[in-house]
């Protein structure tokens, strides 16, 4: 060690000061963490001492300055100003001692590792990077591949020549560092084989919502850069935390396939990387295996346990070993610094045609007018608040990003540069659209919609639209539950912060719709499909998976895990599908399984599906789904609840349906809910209360049903009212009679929040929660809140 050059294992988290942000945390993990499974590539810093010393070795703290001060004053244009500061750097001389100990460390680097001239990354740590109030993400440069002495030391000027490019001198002053104050330090790194491998980011919370409780990956094939420019479409995958400790657990809660459009991988011929095309293959496979996804989501909380805040890293997996490593790792700026008590509640109305859909990042609503720029070279035409409209951005964006209004992007993930800086701004933005450059234009009026869960949607127009602040802490305590109905897995760790007591109603029909678009039937029955067209889409939505029919049941369980795991321990009561026929037939394949039926409202629906011979290969599925989450995943609050049973023998068939699909009421904790909106179900409560747990009311159907009125009517909209005395009887019958029998009861609708009496109502009669869409929670609470104290 000298005070030029000093060891990553030599260093601690405080050594900011010598080393840099980023140096430091790797010295860190070095020292600290190797114990405990945190793998990092061997590397040596050189010291910000080395830097100024470079600086005063070709007297430039003079003429830097004084080119700062031209800047000031508005003589120099801020890229001829970075231009100057980066040529003098550039042709500057090393001192010898510095020179020498460089070259010395990279020699012990070879000898390390048993090559010659090894290849490194040489990567920028400027003394001001990393803090928890500046991320200062990607201002400086890194190069990959370096090899041989020469290499190496052009590496490390053109390092510390980045230290003055134009985003990273504008940055500073937004942020109020002195330009002379900021020393930089050079990471040299060991290279990871990732370019026969994969990498890319991981984040120990959930990035939009702040949601601590999850890890998220991003994985690409090839080095990692372009994962981190936002350059691919990644993999995404997301873990929940608290069970990665458990035994026999894999608590995965999403894997999505990236298109992972190209890969960075070696160069020869004078360039050290290249990016090429990835293969068919490629993008249909994920980059992760299941346990390797566990893995980094260990790692992951034993930097975030140790660093005791939520953390952003960067993982390397070697193509020749396959050993995973941390290359990075740095303290997360944006949710970790955000207001925890106030909510912005979006909620979009009337909008124009859709015409994109990408990641959503930000969860707002913004309208305004397209500004299309393809190239940095053209950003200085952007106009102040209109829409940026691009392919992907890197840090040269950053000062027209800081003037938009919102952001679109055809290439990126959530852990993308775009991703990062519009978190950091408070811009919504929506990424990975694949063609916003190619269908949208200058002026082009548009609604940017990140408001509707983990998908942003492109409007043509301007769109109507509500915003309101919530402060959960604001929100009263009741003695009766208030839960929330839930469709969008994506949007469920939106309302985390939320003190909502479970989910009393999770619609399963919204995963098979929106993520499986299968019919069950056409996954166990595939050799049956007729419709050409519907078999090819078939085909190319279980790519990748080992059995049709284990496309339905992953990806059902991961979109019902991603509920379960923002309210877990609390229930999360699962409603098996109720389509009704003619819905089951407009997915894909599922015309021919389908009966036409004069009134699906109130046909061939619910429990009478799932003991007949004609679907019960499809519940099976369901069952499948619902046991890979309970047992697999570890999701034990889950309860089933069975819609439209019409009588205690559909109820008994269903339970034996289940039980002969390894779903036993009783067993490990298994809850079953009867959803009570058929008139027998009040009428032999009694009866139902043997066979289930629990009864949940859906007023909208037994109105329907005690009324004799067809609910989609308009023309007895004024007949159909969930006020009516006999409804109102139906609805306490069924309470006081269940509770006699030791059954739960609970009621799922917007009654209670659009009209308070009928909250006042629900209470008096002795419900035990009420459940209803997030956006009326903090409403439906107060008016149980008043119910409860005789307001």
């Amino acid at each position: 060690m000298s005070d030029n050059v000093i060891w990553f294992e030599d260093l601690k988290r405080g050594d900011v000061a010598s080393v840099g942000g980023k140096n430091s945390s790797l010295g860190e993990m070095v020292s600290t963490l190797a114990d405990k499974g945190i793998a990092v590539p061997t590397g040596f810093a050189t010291t910000a001492d080395a830097y100024r010393a470079f600086i005063a070795a070709n007297d430039l703290e003079t003429r830097i300055a004084e080119t700062m001060k031209s800047l000031d004053a508005h003589d120099i244009t801020l890229a001829e100003a970075g231009k100057r500061v980066r040529e003098m750097i550039t042709e500057g001389r090393w001192p010898q001692d510095l020179l020498d100990d460089i070259k010395s460390a990279y020699a012990e680097m070879d000898r390390r590792t048993g090559r010659t001239d090894s290849s490194v990354a040489v990567r920028s740590s400027a003394t001001a990077e990393d803090l928890p109030d500046a991320s200062f993400a990607g201002q400086q440069e890194t190069f990959l591949n370096v090899e041989g002495p020469r290499a190496l030391l052009a590496a490390c000027k053109r390092c510390y020549a980045s230290l003055f490019t134009d985003r990273a001198i504008s940055y500073r002053e937004a942020k109020g560092f002195d330009h002379m104050a900021v020393a930089l330090s050079v990471g040299v790194q060991q290279m990871v084989r990732s370019d026969i491998g994969g990498s890319g980011v991981m984040f120990s919370l959930d990035t939009e919502s702040g949601f601590d409780k999850v890890v998220l990956i991003n994985a690409a094939w090839g080095l990692g850069e372009n994962v981190v420019q936002g350059a691919v479409t990644p993999d995404e995958y997301m873990v929940y935390k608290p069970f990665l400790d458990r035994d026999g657990l894999s608590p995965i809660v999403e894997r999505a396939l990236g298109a992972k459009e190209i890969k960075m991988i070696y160069a020869s011929g004078g360039e050290a990387t290249k990016n090429v095309k990835t293969s068919k293959a490629e993008r249909g496979r994920f980059v992760l295996s299941e346990e390797e996804i566990c893995d980094l989501a260990r790692m992951a909380v034993t930097i975030e346990d140790h660093y005791g805040c939520p953390m952003d890293m960067e993982w390397a997996r070697d193509g020749e070993s396959g050993k995973l490593y941390i290359v990075q790792a740095r303290p997360e700026t944006v949710q970790s610094r955000a207001e925890a008590g106030k909510i912005m509640s979006y909620r979009i109305g009337k909008t124009g045609k859709r015409l994109l859909t990408g990641l959503s990042v930000g969860g707002a609503v913004v309208a305004g007018k397209v500004c299309l720029i393809e190239h940095a070279s053209d950003i200085d035409r952007f106009v102040d608040g209109a829409v940026l409209v691009t392919g992907t951005t890197d840090p040269d964006w950053v000062p027209i990003m800081k003037r938009a209004s919102a952001i679109v992007t055809d290439h990126g993930g959530r852990t993308s540069h775009a991703a990062i800086v519009s978190r950091e701004l408070g811009l919504p933005a929506i990424v990975g659209t694949g063609e916003a450059t190619h269908l949208l234009h200058d002026d082009q009026e548009i609604t940017v919609s990140c408001c509707e869960g983990e998908e942003g949607y492109v409007y043509e127009g301007t769109a109507e639209y509500e915003a309101e602040e919530i402060d959960p802490g604001e929100i009263p305590e009741t003695r009766t539950g208030v839960m929330f109905n839930m469709a969008n897995p994506a949007a469920a760790s939106r309302w985390w912060r939320m003190p909502a007591d479970g989910v009393g109603l999770a619609r399963m029909e919204f995963v098979v719709n929106n993520a499986i678009k299968v019919h069950p039937l056409a996954l166990t029955r595939f050799d049956e499909v007729e419709d050409e067209a519907a078999r090819e889409e078939i085909e190319r939505l279980t790519r990748g998976y080992e059995t049709k029919p284990d496309y339905f049941v992953e990806t059902l369980s991961l979109g019902l895990a991603r509920i379960a795991a923002v309210h877990y321990p609390n229930p999360v009561i699962v409603r098996m599908s109720d389509f009704k026929t003619n819905e089951y037939a407009a997915l894909l394949g599922g015309a021919q399984f389908e009966p036409k039926e004069e009134n699906p409202m109130i046909g061939w629906r619910g429990a009478s599906r799932y003991y007949s011979e004609a679907y019960r290969d499809g519940f099976a599925l369901e069952c499948r789904a619902i046991k890979d989450l309970r047992e697999r995943k570890g999701f034990d609050n889950v309860v089933m609840m069975i819609p439209f049973c019409r009588s205690p023998e559909e109820a008994d068939k269903v339970l034996q349906v289940m039980d002969e699909n390894g779903l036993k009421r009783g067993e490990n904790g298994l809850k079953v809910y009867v959803m009570c909106e058929v008139p027998t179900n009040v009428i032999l409560a009694e009866e139902f209360a043997k066979r289930f747990d629990g009864f949940s009311i859906g007023s909208n159907d037994l109105t329907q049903l005690t009324l004799g009125v067809d609910r989609d009517n308009e023309q007895l909209s004024h007949v159909f009212r969930e006020r009516d005395p006999a409804v109102q009887w139906m609805i306490r019958e069924v309470i006081q009679r269940a509770h006699a029998a030791g059954a739960k009861v609970g009621f799922c609708g917007q009654a209670p929040s659009n009209d308070p009496d009928f909250a006042r109502l629900l209470v008096d009669y002795g419900i035990d929660t009420i459940s209803v869409t997030p956006d009326a929670f903090r409403d439906v609470k107060r008016n149980v809140a008043d119910a409860e104290s005789g307001k």
